[in-house]
Formats: C-alpha cells, structure tokens, sequence
C-alpha cells in the first residue's frame, strides 16, 4: 500500500508492519517468562520469597521509567533511530538473563530488558508517519495484540522450557526472536526524519520523572502494609508530592521540556489518562482475584485448584486479551474511540459486578475473565489510538508512552488494593479470606470502572480531527 509520510512520499508494504508486530510479539515473549517461572527461579537460585516478588517487578519498574524518555526520543529523533539502540539494550538484557549464574546477575539482565517497553511508542510513532489515520489506527490494535499475544505465548512456553531445557534458554529463545524482528524492523521499514533537530535532553525533568514514577510504584508497594508503617507510606506521599511540584516548575521552565505540560491540559489527553488508569486498576483486581479464587480450598467456596489447572482455566482470558487489541483498532476506525471505550467500560463493569454475586461455578469465572480481559483490551488500544491522533505528529510518542506508563500504574494500583482487601478479609489463624472479600474486590473494581464514564464524553474536547 502506498502511504503519505510529513515529507516525501514512501512506499510502506504490510511486510513492515508484520516486522514491527513480530517484534512486539517477541518482547512481549520475553517480558512474560519470569511470571510463571518464578519459583523455579527462586529454588534454582536460592531467593526468598521477598527477592522473587523483587525479580518479579524489576522488568516492569525500568519500563515505567525508560517508556517515556524513549518516546520523547522518538518524537524529537525518529522513531526507527531510537528503537533500533533500544532494541540493542534489550538484547544485551536478554544474553545477561540467559547466561546469568545468579540473582544479581539476573536482575541486571531484568533491569536491561525493561527498555522493551519503550518499543510500543516507538512503533505508534513509525505507523502514524508512515500510515494514513485510518490505517494507523489498525495498525496500532495489532502491534498491541501481538504484544499481548507474544506474552501469552511466553508465559505458556517458559515453564516447559525451563523444565525440558533448562531456565537459560527461557530468556536465549525470545532473546534470539527479538534480535530478529529488530534487524527486520532495520531492513523494512523507512527512516523517519526526526522532528525537533535542535532539541536537547531535559536532563533535570528526566530526573525528577524517574523520582515520581519510583516513589509512586514504592509507595503502591507499600500500601497494604500501611497499619504497620504508616509513618513511612506518610513520608513517601510527602517526598511524592514535592518531586511533583519540582517536576511542574523544572518542566514549566525548560526550553525544551521533557513533557509538554500544555499538552496535558488538553482534554483529549488527560481525560484518556483517567480513564486508562481506572480501567486498569478494574482489570488489575479481577487479573489478581479470580486466580486466589480458584485456588481457595474446594472444602469452602473455592475450588482447590492447581497451578496446571488455574493456567488452563485462564487461557480464554488470555485468548480474548491477544484478540482486543486488533479488535480494538478495527472499531475505533469504524466507531470512533468514544463509543468504543464506553461500550467496553459497560462491559467490563457489569463482568466485574455480576462475578461479585455469581462466582460459585468454574465456567462463570472462566467467562467473566475472558469478557474483562477482552473489554479492557478494546479499551486500553482505543485509548492509545485517542491519544496518538489527538497530537501532532512530533507528540505521539511523548503522548502514548505517559498511556502506558498510567497502564502500568493502574495494574500495579490495583493488585496492591486487592492484596490489601483479601489481607483484611484474612481472619487470624485462617489459610483463606471470607468470601465477603472477594465479593467486595469485585465490587470495588466494579465502580472504580464505572467512574471512568464520567469522564469518557471530555476524551473530544479539543482532540484533533
């Protein structure tokens, strides 16, 4: 297909995009093999309980922190530039991880790999400058499915991989598929110029972003635990809110800041946000939930399931949620981002409350999953295409990276709220919690969901057309 690019016209063929979702598929692979191998990582390498759940967060915290400087790249660099050096660092991630002998070792190899999640702006980037509206907005539902779909994939391959090979080559073989798909990315798709020749590096609003976002993920950590040290979640709110303020006035003064704070006043922007953020924290709690709930004790309310048992009660959801994102792209050029993201918050939200009252079989857990984790990923991919087209092309990538950067938030947002209500719903000596507990996640999540309406109408203020 022939595409019209800011400058000169150039030929962008299917084989580019299939490059571009290849890699997407292959860093996601590789983000998702700790998960579901942790305890054979934490018996191989001798980790506490504590390291593992360490290792388990280390990837996600550095993509939080590296997503949006890699995206201010990208807009001011060229997306394919930026991406081909990110990509480098991944690699290197993915060879220490494979080769790694021990835990410090390992969480290097996790903190290099964590520039992974960079990639998806960058992409975002490459397909709106070389893809019409319409078709950028398909395009960006696929590359995110196959992200989600390459996770799935990694979390069902890792485990029989480890065990039938050995835990190096759960990291060497996604590793390689990443090495590959970059070097296609190289040779297929065109170079973008960059957009802002003269730009410099907001050194100062870089640091104090890294503060924020760091502080913020230490305090979500914390939050459960907040009887037994509230003075120091009372601390971290309070050196949250000064970098805040630090962050504002550095980036209010800088001649070339880091994020554009004109932008985030746009309705069109933050709304897309708030609602990113609450329909993630609603997808993180049923995400943590419904895996406790299969495997409370079937003697009770549960259904004393196994680990084989819960990942294959799981795969539907994980099915539907590699599905959502091309699903998701293809309505949002047919019914607009608005009408899409409202129809999958009313989806979700009646899931959510009706799994409160209607939990008491397998099927109905397995069918709420699939219709949440479906829902939330139309959303998710139509607020990235809002977002994408609601700024110029110079600010895609700054735009859509602060998206996946709330996503990351939301999810970690909401497991530490459900960990905290099932903590509560514990009783002293009791293995399990109450039901009242699942009930009242469900619940919560629920509205949390259902508030993030309110805003959905804001979402085409000022959004460019």
């Amino acid at each position: 297909m022939t595409i019209t690019t800011l400058g000169p016209q150039v030929r962008v063929g299917k084989a580019a995009i299939a490059a571009l979702g290849a890699l997407a598929a292959a860093t996601g692979a590789l983000e998702s093999v700790v998960t579901p191998t942790l305890p054979l990582l934490q018996r191989e390498l001798s980790m506490s309980r504590a390291q593992g759940a360490l290792l388990s967060v280390t990837l996600l915290i550095t993509g939080a922190l590296v997503t949006p400087v890699a995206g201010n790249l990208g807009d001011r660099h060229g997306g394919k530039r930026v991406m081909l050096r990110l990509m480098a660092v991944v690699a290197a991630g993915g060879l220490v991880s494979s080769l790694a002998p021990n835990l410090p070792v390992l969480l290097l190899g996790q903190v290099l790999e964590g520039a992974m999640v960079g990639a998806m702006p960058l992409s975002f980037i490459l397909v709106r400058k070389h893809l019409s509206t319409g078709e950028s907005q398909v395009a960006i539902g696929v590359v995110s499915g196959l992200f989600v779909g390459g996770g799935m994939l990694g979390t069902l391959m890792a485990g029989p991989i480890a065990e039938g090979l050995s835990r190096h080559w759960m990291f060497a073989i996604p590793t390689i598929a990443v090495v590959a798909a970059t070097l296609a990315v190289h040779r297929l798709m065109p170079d973008d110029p960059p957009a802002r020749t003269d730009a410099r590096i907001d050194w100062p609003g870089l640091a104090l972003l890294s503060g924020v976002l760091l502080t913020l993920m230490l305090g979500l950590s914390m939050a459960p635990e907040v009887g037994s040290r509230p003075l120091a979640l009372a601390a971290l709110v309070v050196l949250l809110a000064v970098l805040v303020a630090g962050w504002v006035a550095v980036e209010r003064r800088s001649p070339s800041p880091m994020v554009d704070l004109h932008l985030l006043a746009k309705p069109a922007i933050w709304s897309s946000y708030v609602v990113t953020f609450a329909v993630c924290v609603g997808t993180s709690v049923s995400m943590y939930l419904v895996p406790q709930l299969f495997d409370v004790s079937a003697a009770g309310y549960g259904f004393g399931a196994d680990s084989t048992d819960i990942g294959r009660y799981l795969l539907p959801g994980a099915i539907a949620g590699a599905i959502s994102g091309p699903l998701g792209g293809a309505a949002a050029r047919r019914f607009g981002s608005s009408a899409v993201v409202a129809a999958g918050i009313s989806v979700m939200t009646a899931t959510l409350l009706a799994l409160a009252f209607l939990h008491a079989e397998v099927w109905q857990l397995i069918v709420g999953k699939a219709l949440i984790a479906l829902a939330s990923g139309v959303c998710i991919t139509a607020m990235v295409v809002r977002t994408a087209t609601s700024v110029d092309h110079e600010n895609t990538g700054t735009a859509t990276s602060l998206v996946l950067v709330t996503r990351v938030i939301g999810f970690a947002a909401g497991a530490q709220i459900s960990g905290a209500i099932l903590t509560a719903g514990t009783r002293p000596g009791m293995d399990d919690p109450a039901e009242s507990a699942f009930v009242t996640g469900f619940v919560v999540a629920g509205i949390v969901t259902a508030l993030s309406l309110l805003v959905v109408r804001t979402m085409n203020k000022g959004a460019k057309r």
